[in-house]
């Protein structure tokens, strides 16, 4: 999602789908696991597969060596995958039941999917919590560095938000500081898309209101200005959120007002920011007061050849 740009140098501007180190590229709006990439003859012999394999509770300590679980797609779906992608809620139900604490519901698809990420995307509040309650990890990342959680700020997905933030709260405070792999923790999802309802129960649940955003080092309050949310920016303020913070270049949330048509924001920000934080700092591309070098005295007179200059 690309913020607005506003008429200041360009450490004002950035690309909240910019990526960092070596992770490889990933495509954020994108949020499915092969829901079309079935033929409706490949679907029916899966199912009909289930069927045979009459999924039912097991105590086995093998339980993880039965064919059934051994089963992939193309995608590395199992067919636990399978059954929630196309809402085979029973079959998914059974398979669950049948593998409590074992290693099978963590199992990742070539996306890095677990079971939960998609029963998160495909709205299923139920499962979720069914999931949780049988032991699926909540801190594993797809491979955008998604967790649940993530996926379900990023959504606005009020119902599944609940049961995560409710079923895994000695996991939450640990999920509530991991960043994804462009730098956004959950708060930032939610703020970003402008969830005022989520941001403040993530608050309240013990979120960094003041994480900056690994990207340029933007705050919750940074983004909202950003996005001329008033809205988001009186509650951010309400709840505390420190309006004197800085972007790693420096720049207050009110520096961010600048050219930007909301007043309102701008007059609440100038009248709460530190005087000695109004102005904006100086740009690093300003002219030097040095004179430029001559070409003789760029000449290089420190090079040795057999010895001698």
């Amino acid at each position: 999602m690309d913020l607005y740009r506003g008429t200041n140098s360009n450490q004002l501007d950035y690309n909240m789908d910019t990526k960092h180190g070596k992770m490889q590229p990933c495509n954020e709006d994108r949020v499915d696991s092969g829901l079309d990439s079935l033929k409706d003859e490949e679907y029916n012999s899966i199912v009909n597969e289930m069927e045979l394999l009459k999924v039912a509770p097991t105590t086995s300590p093998n339980q993880f060596y039965e064919p059934w679980k051994l089963e992939r797609t193309e995608d590395g779906d199992t067919l636990l995958h399978v059954a929630i992608i196309h809402e085979a809620k029973d079959y998914a139900r059974q398979m669950i039941d049948s593998s409590r604490n074992g290693p099978f519901l963590n199992t990742q698809n070539h996306q890095r999917q677990t079971p939960l990420h998609l029963a998160v995307i495909m709205e299923q509040p139920e499962i979720v919590a069914q999931l949780l309650k049988a032991g699926c990890d909540p801190l594993l990342v797809d491979d955008c560095g998604n967790t649940a959680l993530h996926i379900a700020c990023k959504k606005g997905s009020l119902h599944c938000f609940s049961v995560l933030t409710q079923g895994c709260t000695k996991q939450l405070p640990s999920i509530l500081a991991t960043p994804n792999y462009s730098g956004h923790n959950c708060l930032h999802l939610v703020s970003i898309h402008g969830f005022l309802s989520m941001v403040e129960r993530l608050i309240d649940l013990g979120a960094d209101i003041n994480a900056q955003e690994q990207c340029n080092g933007r705050t919750p309050l940074h983004l909202a200005v950003d996005l001329q949310n008033l809205a988001l920016v009186q509650l951010l303020i309400s709840k505390g959120a420190n309006v004197n913070s800085l972007t790693y270049g420096g720049y207050t949330p009110y520096h961010l007002t600048y050219g930007r048509q909301n007043t309102e924001i701008q007059q609440q920000l100038y009248e709460l920011t530190d005087q000695e934080l109004r102005e904006l700092p100086e740009s690093e591309s300003e002219e030097s007061d040095e004179e430029p070098l001559s070409e003789d005295d760029m000449e290089y007179d420190d090079f040795l050849w057999m010895g001698q200059k």
